[in-house]
């Protein structure tokens, strides 16, 4: 057996879907699940240069984000009904409310936000902040499949709340620092 990581396969443009169809690597879905997988691997990198706390927390997100990523590769209405892929674990509500659960304890010890925040801070903070604008690309991707396809609405949730979450733990990490948030006036003064 060949330990090759190339097939070649994908040299005319399609990819396979978890699902077994060929589809275009530009097709919505596919832009979908890469963007999540992008996502999944810009909190790696934030990960590393977090604090524990915030950390243990990322890597439970990304476990999340690789059954969204598996959801969004697969198109449901072309399998058989007894098809295993059907069984891989969806997103669901709690989920969501366990973003919203840590969101509403760090957002708690964080001071009152009154001014926009400058990305930046700590190496943690900074990347937090990168891995949240790859976040709202994820949703924006989600969306365009949605208008096309069936999509599990949990999805959106996750990811909408998943945002918002790394705009706290970017906060958090600034705060743990001793540093605090870079803030600019609302008022452009």
């Amino acid at each position: 057996m060949s330990k090759r990581i190339y097939t070649g396969i994908g040299d005319k443009g399609k990819t396979g879907l978890l699902s077994g169809e060929r589809v275009s690597k530009d097709h919505p879905r596919v832009e979908a699940y890469g963007t999540v997988d992008e996502l999944i691997t810009s909190l790696g990198v934030a990960k590393i240069y977090s604090s524990e706390r915030i950390a243990k927390h990322i890597h439970a997100i990304q476990q999340i984000l690789f059954y969204i990523a598996a959801e969004l590769a697969t198109d449901s209405d072309t399998l058989q009904d007894d098809d295993p892929i059907l069984n891989l674990r969806r997103v669901n509500k709690d989920d969501v409310i366990g973003l919203e659960r840590i969101a509403d304890v760090l957002v708690e010890e964080l001071p009152l936000l009154k001014n926009f925040v400058i990305p930046g801070g700590t190496k943690g903070s900074a990347f937090l902040h990168v891995a949240r604008t790859v976040c709202r690309r994820a949703e924006r991707r989600v969306i365009s499949l949605s208008t096309e396809a069936q999509v599990n609405p949990e999805i959106v949730r996750f990811v909408n709340r998943l945002s918002d979450l790394l705009f706290v733990m970017a906060r958090y990490e600034n705060r743990e620092s001793g540093e605090g948030d870079t803030l600019i006036s609302r008022e452009s003064d």
